[in-house]
Order: structure tokens, then C-alpha cells, then sequence
């Protein structure tokens, strides 16, 4: 396949990489990957040694020493020539990530292109690391803040998004002056190692060195390295909330940083005031798109009962024509699930529903595709629920759609946060009240809120996470750059005395 060898990609890929070379000569242990289209082999990705590991982090350490210094307008270059040689690379490397990661092909350029636009909006930021002027209470004296890099950056990321969230965090983490660690999902190791060579070119052609940009590749050992390692200060970490919670805890014991990235279980509100056909579109991208394995998936869809039958009907009319096959055909919109276990998952969740009381109005079946045996195809399903049951409440990482039906506004709001997690959230109304409504401190409480919008398709300028078991943590737009710098408070003395502050007196003769 041409557009693997375009990207560097060989039979056997070396997953540790710094100093402008790739090594593994601690490991022989690898990764085979395989496409979930049809489980056929893609090729193989060595992991990292521990001994390795070290080399890595003392290489990104070595580099920070060099990277802080350079201004953070060139740094900002440096990140405006990555953008460019990523749009070269935007077709082979969107064709990888839905061959490797099984989202269709028109996800998978969307997902590069969020590369180059964070790419774009970091450049802007490398000039507004803004800090404030604050006037101090002595005479002659200037207070001010200012802003420095933490230091390497650690970067653990999904396989459902196997390069965007990499540089929402990495090209912002870059303009701060920090180094980047990356340990991408196990599961989709190439096309880490892709980008890195992408990123290694650029860095090679302006004399830096390539320990700025870090590979590694592993399980979850590999990822605990990381976590307890005091010499990456801060952790950024996308994943279940089983592991951003061991993630907290063993960052949090060293009184580290943490970025948490963790669950969805994302609920669109459809008041009787909505435009239905809207709330129907949405609904269908945000619930199968990916096959239902984005954080920001629509998992609960909360209708007003006076229109519950008509769009529970039109969801019904629009899955029985939703395309699921081969990812990387143009007309399909469904590709597979990543691996058996996500099927399975997602036939457990539709047992236990069903014990709960729970019915499935539509699909929820495991499908044999002709030529694609070896993939794991399903049919996206809806099923009426309510709100309290277990699995409900749960994020299952597939495409299950739970329509809960209520009666008034209060209810809905109290469904809708009635659960631990609190990334994104939409409802549709045309009703200016209920929509302000949904916006104010008594309506969502996750982390994005949209009216009109679905739960799924996120832009790059808005700081982008969640509250709850979410994670609390904040990336891509916004002031999210804050969280990869520390702050520091500087005060100037330019007087020929030595005045305190609070007026304290300490006279010594």
C-alpha cells in the first residue's frame, strides 16, 4: 500500500524514537496491528524497553534545556511548518487512521485537519502568553506575572482518536516551551509512528533535536512509567475513568500534574419546541459516527413525550439507511468497531438493558459483511430506557442510542446531569427560555454545553473537557495553554529604600 510506505511505515517499525533516529535495543517484544476492516495485518511496532524509556526521557530532558530558550515566536514557527507538512501528508495519513483505527474516511481527514488547525491556532498563541501588570501597594515597586514551561510533557492517548488529541496537546504544549513524551493507544501504534516522522522532518531540516517530539509505544505499563515518573511534571491522559483515576492517584502522589480526558455519557435534551428534523440529524451523527466510539457520542437522547413517537419513528427511518461496511469506501457512514471486545461489550450492555426493563427499538446486531470477514460490524441500536438503570449510566464505547422520555423541563435538566460523567451536552429548542435555560448554572453542568448543536464534532477554539468523572482537565483552545506552564509572580523594587507591604515595620540598625 503506497500510502504506508509515504508515511514511513515498514513491516517492522521501530516504536522508540529520539535524537533524530528510531532505537529498540532493549526490546524484541512487538505489536502487531491489524486493521479492524477485516483483521488482516497491517505491520509490526516494537516496545518500548524500559531501558530505552530512560534514554528517551533523559533525551527530552536534554532537549528542554535548548527548547525553553528559543522565543516563543520561533517556537511558534517551528509549529507553523509541522501544520504545512501535515497538509502534504492529509490524504496518507487520514487513510491510515481509518484503516488502522476503523472510522471512515472522511473522519479520518477530519481528524488530520484538526492537526493543522491547532497547528494554526497554536502559532497565534505563541504570541499571547499573556501575563497581567498589577499595581503594588509600595512606592516604586512593579508587580507583574509571568509565565515559564513545566518541562517535559507527558502525553497518553485513545485509539479512537489516534493523532488529534496528540496535538491538541502537544502543539500547544510546544509553543509553551515544553517537551513532549507520547504514548499513543497500543491499539493504533502507527499512526504514532507516522506523525512522528512527519514531525521529525521538520525538526531535522531547522538543526532541533528531535528529543522535543518523543515516541514510545506500549501497553499499560509503559503508560505507569510515566505516571510515576517525577521527572515528567505534568501527565496529560485521555482514556476510561478507570484509568484516569489511577492515573490521578499516582500522579497526585507525587504531587504532579494532571490533564484528565476521561469518559462521556453525552445526552441530548428535545423539547416539544425543537426543530425535529435538526435534533434527528444530529442525533444520528453523534450516536453512530465512529460507531459510537468518540467521548463526545451521544449516549442518552431525553425527548419531551408530546413529540417522543415521531422522532423515536424518524431515528427508526434514518438508521435502516445508514451505510456500515468498509470504512474506507465513500458511501459508507458506519465503519467497524475497533476489536471483539467492543462487539462484546456492546451486546452485554444490550443484555443487561433488556433485563433492566430496557427495549430495543432498532438493530443491536453483531453483522457478517461479505469480504470483510474478520471485522467487527454491528448495527447501531436504539433502544427506549430510563435514565436510572445501571447500564445507563455507564458509557458503553458503542454505538447504543437510549431515548428517555419526560414531561417537563426540570426533569429533563435532572436526567440529563443525573449521571457521573459531564463532557458534552446539547439540547434542541427553539424556545429562547429553555434554551438560556440550559446555559445557566442550574441547566448542564458538563464541560460543553450547545444549543441547536450536537454533543459530538467539537471545535479547536474552545477549551475542550469535563466536569464529574470526566477529568476536570481542559485542552486544544481557550486559556487551556495555561495548564502546560507555570505561573510566576514577580515583584521589581526600583526605589532606594526597602519598604514591606501590609505596612509592617522592621527597622535594623
Amino acid at each position: 500500500m503506497d500510502f504506508l510506505k509515504k508515511l514511513g511505515i515498514e513491516g517492522t517499525n521501530l516504536g522508540t524514537s529520539t535524537g533524530q533516529k528510531f532505537f529498540g535495543s532493549g526490546s524484541e517484544e512487538t505489536i502487531s496491528s491489524r486493521t479492524p476492516i477485516d483483521g488482516s495485518q497491517i505491520a509490526d511496532t516494537t516496545v518500548t524497553s524500559r531501558e530505552d524509556y530512560d534514554k528517551v526521557v533523559a533525551k527530552a530532558q536534554e532537549a528542554f534545556e535548548e527548547w525553553r530558550m528559543v522565543p516563543a515566536p520561533k517556537r511558534g514557527e517551528i509549529v507553523r511548518q509541522i501544520g504545512l507538512e501535515l497538509r502534504k501528508h492529509k490524504e496518507d495519513l487520514g487513510r491510515l487512521v481509518t484503516y488502522e483505527m476503523g472510522k471512515i474516511y472522511q473522519e479520518g481527514l477530519g481528524e488530520v485537519q484538526e492537526m493543522i488547525d491547532i497547528c494554526d491556532f497554536a502559532v497565534g498563541q505563541s504570541r499571547m502568553l499573556y501575563g497581567k501588570t498589577m499595581q503594588s501597594e509600595r512606592p516604586k515597586h512593579r508587580m507583574y506575572e509571568q509565565w515559564h514551561p513545566l518541562g517535559i510533557t507527558g502525553i497518553i492517548s485513545a485509539f479512537n482518536f489516534p493523532v488529534a488529541v496528540y496535538s491538541w496537546n502537544a502543539m500547544i504544549a510546544a509553543v509553551c516551551g515544553n517537551v513532549m513524551i507520547w504514548k499513543g493507544s497500543e491499539k493504533t501504534p502507527l499512526c504514532g509512528i507516522a506523525v512522528q516522522n512527519i514531525i521529525a522532518k521538520v525538526l531535522k531540516r531547522n538543526d532541533l533535536p528531535e528529543g522535543i517530539f518523543n515516541l514510545i509505544t506500549g501497553g499499560r505499563e509503559v503508560g505507569e512509567w510515566m505516571t510515576e515518573d517525577e521527572r515528567i511534571p505534568l501527565i496529560s491522559a485521555t482514556g476510561s475513568i478507570r484509568m484516569g483515576k489511577e492515573v490521578a492517584k499516582t500522579v497526585g502522589a507525587r504531587l504532579g500534574k494532571t490533564i484528565l480526558e476521561l469518559g462521556g455519557n453525552n445526552a441530548i435534551i428535545v423539547s416539544e419546541n425543537a426543530d425535529l428534523e435538526m435534533a434527528a440529524r444530529a442525533t444520528v451523527f453523534g450516536s453512530v459516527g465512529t460507531c459510537g466510539q468518540r467521548c463526545t457520542s451521544t449516549r442518552r437522547l431525553i425527548v419531551h413525550e408530546n413529540v417522543f413517537d415521531e422522532l423515536k419513528n424518524r431515528l427508526v427511518e434514518i438508521y435502516k439507511d445508514v451505510n456500515i461496511g468498509n470504512p474506507l469506501d465513500e458511501d459508507t457512514l458506519v465503519g467497524p468497531l475497533i476489536d471483539k471486545q467492543a462487539a462484546e461489550n456492546m451486546q452485554q450492555a444490550l443484555e443487561e438493558v433488556q433485563e433492566a426493563g430496557g427495549e430495543i427499538v432498532y438493530g443491536g446486531e453483531i453483522l457478517e459483511k461479505k469480504k470483510l470477514n474478520g471485522g467487527h460490524y454491528v448495527n447501531p441500536a436504539i433502544v427506549i430506557a430510563e435514565n436510572e438503570y445501571d447500564i445507563v449510566q455507564e458509557e458503553t464505547f458503542a454505538p447504543i442510542l437510549y431515548l428517555i422520555k419526560y414531561s417537563d423541563l426540570d426533569e429533563a435538566i435532572a436526567k440529563h446531569n443525573g449521571v457521573r460523567q459531564g463532557l458534552s451536552s446539547s439540547m434542541f429548542t427553539l424556545n429562547m427560555r429553555e434554551a438560556e435555560t440550559f446555559l445557566s448554572a442550574r441547566g448542564s453542568d458538563c464541560g460543553i454545553a450547545n444549543i441547536n448543536v450536537g454533543t459530538s464534532g467539537a471545535e479547536i477554539g474552545g477549551a475542550f473537557g469535563g466536569e464529574k468523572e470526566t477529568g476536570g482537565g481542559r485542552e486544544s483552545g481557550s486559556d487551556a495553554w495555561k495548564a502546560y506552564m507555570r505561573r510566576q509572580t514577580n515583584t521589581i523594587n526600583w526605589s532606594d529604600e526597602m519598604p514591606l507591604a501590609q505596612g509592617i515595620e522592621f527597622d535594623v540598625e
